[in-house]
């Protein structure tokens, strides 16, 4: 043993045996307060044996058939690393088909040709002891025969149907399955009744090994090998039972308590089985210890009551099982001593205005001293948001202002006595630049300089330093650093970079950096704008549980000066080989603090971006994991849907790896009736986002949580959700249902809801089934075609409109839920009144003469009622010739001519009226009088109204004929129609006109006339018009 140490050194390099060594040791620890003890180590040689001389025969294998290669390496200490060779020292090349197992066995799942040899060597290499040894070479020789026969899987090994596993919590589960078969089966891996974890699992041997990292209880399961060819496939079940060393939940600490007090020391582990908990007192079993009466064992507990100074002594807490154990010392101190200030008297702080004061006041005592800050000689004690008082005793001013200088008094005391200290607190100005170096473009052999001008407490002293890209200036006389510049003489290429101004005081630092691009002179070249270089040199400071400090150096900016840099991380433990955005700072910032979160293994890497684009990411930082925590969020989108009537499926979105926090990740699902349940049902899953819960009552309310949860404890309490279990079809069907029918094709429809309790879901709404039976009309049926119409929510009345007229209607209702349709109604029946029919089938004419036509038509395609009539309407069609006509040239030209006339007419009315003539109209009027024809007066020259044969009542004074000669419609049609007949129509030779006045009557005779000829275009324009 080391001198002055409890170091023991076992040295077996000048002679002696390891052998003679091995065992188990312990280290014991003691002085007059008691005996701390070790762990036990456990020391054993190694071993690496050589191999069992065998005679091994020649293999002889029909080709397409499987084959095992045994290694059967010497057992040695720690086992060795097998592998198969040839002669060459060359690694035989292995595939799907050919394979090395776990135990070191060579398998082939078919042997073809070429596997035939003489050099199939097994080695085991030792690492420890550094040696290889070798099997005897192993000889195949593959026979063909024709044809090959496939042959469906076999497993290899495991052997049978099922298989058994134990590993323990924390170690790496390996399960093989190695199969035969032609063509070669392909190995696939399933979890039944869960999923493969994530991020933990791994395939290796061509996914004949499965590999789980880390695992913990929740992996315990069966887990099925399924191997696969084109003819058929095999399977073998391995439940996997996952042990547990010991592991601490509340590990026992310290206690310092002084004569009379009560502590307690708590010592809490967990593992698979669960561990026993022993205690020792001073490295004796605590049974056989000596007594002490202010001492009671409660199981993981030991309680103290109204210790006395001879109950000080190291207790030891041992948690057992048979997979490992866990022993921590714990030492009790019972101390009787006033209370000491350790922090220097009239210490003087000096803080920055507006930054944090943290006034020191180390105590030691027992019992344990409280402690008060005063402020001034007779100041009151100080209280309240604007101080922060730690349990180390230090007083924290968070914002430190010119008011919070002076002296401040901490007094420390307890039953045992009372003590003071003073400290002094100054407040300085910040430091700030209040003029900052600026961005320069120089040009080459030139001379620049870069200002700095600070201002400063008085009662500090500045120093103002320059940097060039974050080192040294070069030691060049043409560099001059003055009070507040620095001059660069005589620039050349080498002095382009980035040149930073620091100014540091003993309390406070800041810094300003500019950029110098030196360009040639000219002609000055075209400047390459490029994207920054990366950054390099990461490095990791400050690392804190939840917080850590990274920096960097920026890369070449390219002429293009970099505005902000991008920082990412990678999760190696959950996400290897992703990167995720974690922050950004300005261009002009190299160091960052980053929010960390627990169990999560962080590399950063940086990226430099200016206005031409984003770097390539700087080279990743060193690893750095964070310690586990309890979760801090339980998962979200909780949801309680049943999928069957007599289940609820409580569902959630589970937490990412990084929400982890820690390894053993599960979640605790609890429901319970609501309004029915006072205590929850639990239970705790891991690698699901669901839940069933069977043998539930049919759609009744839930309310539930999940909480997430881990090896380090439990998340926060999680808010509840209400959910409800599954549906069922409604169980009634609406009642008194009443049709009242608003017109022919218009009905309302009533019912009365049904109780929720019958509808045994989420009601959705009712459905009207509805259908024609006949028509009351034709008494003949058709196919029913069923009309539905759906009326969401708890409505109890709907419209049905689109009915047939004069027919007869069924309907019912059914309520529905979200299962589907409830029971139907009784067939309600009911009719709609008459309507109005639809048009006749068809009309025709037939027998067609000169004075008479016959018309036929068929009945309404929908007589929507008793036919009692039939109404024929007809109306005379030469109106519709009107447009043919007037298209026709040789009536634009007759209309021309008749305008002439018109005017012609005009002026010789006006001629007459002048000299006194006249000219009247007696003419006859056989078919329709016009209101609208005028005569002309004598009197004054205007036209008057006259009257037919049939009727001489007064005549209406009409409107004079306008100055400008034109004429109105209807004065055109009172001088060219009424008046005018085609050739029968003359003028005397005193102007006036002569000749019958055109009727409507088809013949009229005439003076002087007797023909019948047919109206003139003239006369059927009047009959148009």
């Amino acid at each position: 043993m080391k001198p002055n140490s409890g170091t023991l050194v076992i040295n077996i390099m000048n002679g002696g045996k390891a052998e003679a060594y091995e065992g188990v040791y312990q280290c014991t620890a003691r002085n007059e307060r008691g005996a701390a003890i070790s762990n036990n180590i456990v020391i054993r040689p190694s071993r690496s044996p050589l191999w069992t001389k065998e005679k091994l025969e020649p293999n002889h294998v029909r080709e397409g058939d499987s084959l095992v290669l045994h290694c059967r390496p010497p057992v040695g200490l720690p086992p060795p690393i097998i592998f198969w060779m040839d002669n060459a020292f060359q690694r035989l090349p292995q595939s799907e088909r050919v394979s090395q197992g776990l135990n070191g066995d060579l398998y082939f799942s078919n042997v073809q040709p070429e596997d035939s040899r003489e050099d199939y060597i097994c080695y085991a290499r030792f690492n420890h002891t550094q040696t290889i040894q070798q099997k005897q070479p192993i000889s195949v020789k593959v026979f063909s025969t024709k044809p090959v026969t496939e042959r469906q899987p076999v497993l290899l090994t495991p052997t049978g149907s099922t298989s058994t596993k134990v590993e323990l919590r924390g170690n790496v589960l390996l399960l093989e399955c190695i199969a035969a078969g032609l063509p070669t089966p392909v190995i696939r891996w399933i979890k039944e009744g869960g999923e493969l974890p994530a991020n933990r699992t791994f395939f290796e041997n061509f996914k004949k090994t499965l590999k789980i990292i880390d695992v913990s209880e929740a992996d315990s399961g069966n887990y099925k090998c399924i191997a696969r060819n084109t003819l058929g496939s095999a399977h073998h079940v391995i439940s996997v039972t996952v042990k547990a060393a010991p592991y601490w939940i509340t590990a026992p600490r310290n206690l310092v308590l002084s004569p009379g007090e009560d502590g307690t020391l708590i010592c809490r582990a967990n593992g698979n089985p669960k561990p026993s908990i022993s205690w020792l007192a001073n490295g004796v079993p605590i049974a056989i210890a000596p007594e002490d009466p202010s001492r009671k064992v409660d199981g993981d507990t030991i309680i103290f009551s109204h210790v006395q100074e001879r109950s000080s002594a190291v207790y030891q807490c041992n948690a057992s099982n048979e997979y490992g154990y866990l022993l921590s010392n714990a030492f009790v101190n019972v101390l009787a001593e006033p209370p000491r200030i350790l922090t220097p008297a009239n210490k003087l702080y000096q803080v920055i205005a507006d930054s944090p004061a943290l006034l020191d006041c180390a105590y030691f005592g027992s019992p344990k001293p409280e402690i008060e800050w005063f402020k001034g000689v007779k100041g009151s004690i100080l209280r309240g948001n604007e101080y922060v008082f730690h349990d180390n005793g230090t007083l924290e001013i968070p914002v430190a202002q010119k008011n919070s200088a002076g002296t401040y008094t901490c007094v420390a005391r307890n039953e045992l006595g009372k003590i003071q200290n003073e400290v002094q607190l100054e407040i300085k100005d910040p430091t700030m630049i209040i003029k900052q170096p600026e961005y320069k473009v120089i040009q080459r052999y030139g001379q620049v300089s870069f200002e700095c001008i600070i201002k400063h407490d008085s009662t500090l002293l500045p120093t103002v330093t320059w940097l060039k890209d974050n080192d040294e200036l070069p030691d060049d006389d043409r560099f001059l650093v003055g009070k507040d510049n620095l001059t660069i003489m005589n620039v050349t290429d080498k002095d382009d970079g980035t040149y930073t101004c620091i100014v540091n005081t003993t309390l406070d630092s800041v810094s300003a950096s500019a950029v110098l691009t030196v360009v040639a002179a000219p002609p000055t070249p075209a400047i390459i704008y490029a994207r920054p270089n990366p950054p390099f040199d990461l490095e990791l400071t400050g690392q804190l549980e939840r917080s850590i400090d990274l920096s960097w150096i920026p890369g070449d900016e390219n002429n293009s000066p970099i505005t902000n840099f991008v920082i990412e991380y990678e999760d190696a433990l959950h996400e290897p080989g992703v990167w995720h955005y974690q922050t950004e700072v300005p261009g002009t910032q190299t160091t960052v603090q980053l929010k960390l979160s627990p169990y999560v293994n962080y590399s950063f890497r940086v990226i430099a971006v200016n206005k031409i684009g984003r770097s390539q990411p700087s080279e990743p930082s060193e690893q750095y994991l964070t310690k586990s925590a309890s979760p801090d969020e339980n998962p979200a989108n909780v949801q309680g849907i049943g999928s069957e009537p007599d289940n609820l499926v409580i569902t959630w979105e589970p937490l990412k790896g990084f929400q982890s926090n820690g390894p053993g990740l599960q979640y605790k699902v609890s429901w319970r009736q609501k309004d029915v349940d006072d205590e929850w049902t639990s239970v705790i899953v891991a690698n699901v986002s669901k839940y069933i819960v069977s043998g539930t009552p049919t759609f009744v309310p839930y309310e539930i949580k999940v909480q997430a949860l881990n090896d380090l404890g439990y998340a926060p309490e999680p808010s509840e959700v209400i959910g409800h279990s599954g549906e069922d079809l409604p169980m009634v069907a609406p009642g008194n249902v009443q049709v009242h029918v608003i017109n022919s094709t218009l009905a309302k429809v009533h019912w009365d809801p049904v109780p929720l309790k019958t509808v045994r879901g989420h009601l959705q709404g009712y459905k009207v089934y509805y259908w024609k039976v006949q028509s009351l009309s034709r008494r003949s049926r058709r196919h029913v075609e069923k009309k539905i119409l759906t009326f969401r929510g708890n409505k109890t009345f709907g419209m049905l409109p689109g009915l047939e007229p004069y027919s007869s209607y069924k309907l019912n209702v059914r309520v529905v839920n979200g299962k589907g349709e409830g029971p139907a109604s009784p067939d309600k029946v009911f009719k709609t009144p008459e309507g109005v029919p639809s048009s006749p089938s068809f009309l025709k004419i037939t027998n067609p003469t000169l004075d008479s036509l016959t018309l036929e038509w068929g009945s309404p395609t929908h007589p929507n009622g008793v036919l009692t009539s039939y109404t024929l309407k007809f109306q005379p069609t030469m109106a519709s010739r009107q447009v043919d006509i007037a298209t026709q040239g040789w009536f634009i030209g007759l209309m021309c001519a008749v305008a002439l006339l018109i005017l012609i007419l005009l002026i010789v009315c006006f001629i007459r009226r002048n000299k006194g003539g006249k000219y009247p109209v007696k003419e006859k009027e056989d078919a329709h009088a016009d209101p609208e024809i005028q005569p002309m007066k004598e009197d004054d020259g205007t036209f008057g109204e006259y009257s037919d044969a049939e009727d001489h009542k007064p005549l209406k004074k009409g409107s004079r004929t306008p100055s400008d000669r034109t004429v109105k419609k209807e004065d055109s049609d009172d001088s060219l129609v009424d008046y005018g007949e085609g050739v029968n129509g003359q003028f005397n030779e005193d102007g006036s006109f002569i000749g019958q006045y055109s009727g409507k009557k088809e013949k009229e005779p005439a003076e002087g006339n007797e023909s019948s000829e047919a109206p003139s275009p003239v006369n059927a324009m009047n009959s148009f018009v």
